[in-house]
């Protein structure tokens, strides 16, 4: 029998609550500290963007850090440990194309939700008013949104719930879909929620088939990396806008892009890798 250097997990309800609980205390300790500074020196971190970046990151670790020492190590006697390498180059050329396909697709599904009205309107004003304090700072934004999120968000939805759900015996389609699912629901609006699902389930086929937490990273930073620039120089996250070409014109491209690179990279590249 083959042994892999990677703990063979599963991720059920408790491992969800386990997560979740880590969440849960890092926010009350991020929280708790924040009061200590505005009782001690006067001063609210809450909008301060270094704050903001720190505070994400010990989120993170503490909910990764909790799912590896209360499920992974007390069930596999293993650390957690992800596959982290690069692939051939030709890789590459297929995952890219494919990413931006979904890109162009998610844009326009997004674009039909209503921004407006007594629900819509509110909430989307409240959202929008939220973004534009956190991207006061380019140079944390992109920090943040290109290095960060794509390293923990990773690791967490494809590296821990989507791998935790197949070496459960889940069906891998189900697990991307369920996975994906989950990483919309945690953006917690609907404009993200259609976005995160459509092209978590793209980063999630690439990591199903790679069996490298590297390149769903790389793909998510390129995804963040682009919706940053364009919200600096645009002001909105559209690449019609940008373009300044139809709605319509970004989902026929989206569509034969991801069309196109969908069965080369499925149908046609033979390579499926294996961790080892």
């Amino acid at each position: 029998m083959e042994k892999s250097i990677y703990p063979k997990f599963t991720f059920t309800w408790v491992g969800g609550l386990v997560l979740l609980g880590g969440f849960l205390v890092g926010t009350i300790i991020v929280s708790f500290f924040n009061v200590f500074w505005m009782l001690v020196f006067k001063e609210n971190l809450q909008y301060k963007e270094w704050f903001l970046m720190i505070s994400n990151a010990v989120i993170f670790l503490l909910v990764i850090a909790a799912f590896d020492f209360l499920i992974v190590r007390p069930t596999t006697r293993k650390k957690l440990n992800f596959n982290f390498s690069p692939t051939n180059f030709y890789t590459y050329l297929l995952i890219f194309p494919l990413m931006l396909g979904m890109m162009f697709i998610a844009e326009f599904i997004t674009a039909q939700i209503p921004t407006t009205g007594p629900f819509f309107g509110e909430f989307y004003e409240f959202f929008s008013d939220l973004m534009s304090k956190l991207t006061d700072d380019k140079a944390v934004m992109i920090l943040m949104a290109v290095i960060m999120a794509p390293i923990f968000e990773e690791i967490i939805f494809r590296g821990i719930i989507q791998k935790g759900l197949i070496n459960k015996g889940v069906e891998p389609w189900k697990a991307i879909l369920l996975a994906s699912i989950i990483f919309g629901v945690v953006h917690a609006n609907p404009w993200q929620f259609v976005g995160a699902v459509l092209l978590g389930c793209v980063l999630g086929l690439v990591y199903y088939k790679t069996k490298s937490l590297l390149l769903p990273m790389l793909l998510h930073g390129f995804n963040n990396l682009c919706s940053s620039l364009l919200i600096i120089y645009t002001k909105n996250e559209s690449f019609a806008d940008a373009l300044k070409v139809s709605e319509w014109v970004v989902l026929a491209v989206g569509i034969v892009l991801f069309s196109l690179f969908y069965y080369l990279f499925t149908k046609k590249y033979k390579v499926h890798y294996s961790e080892i």
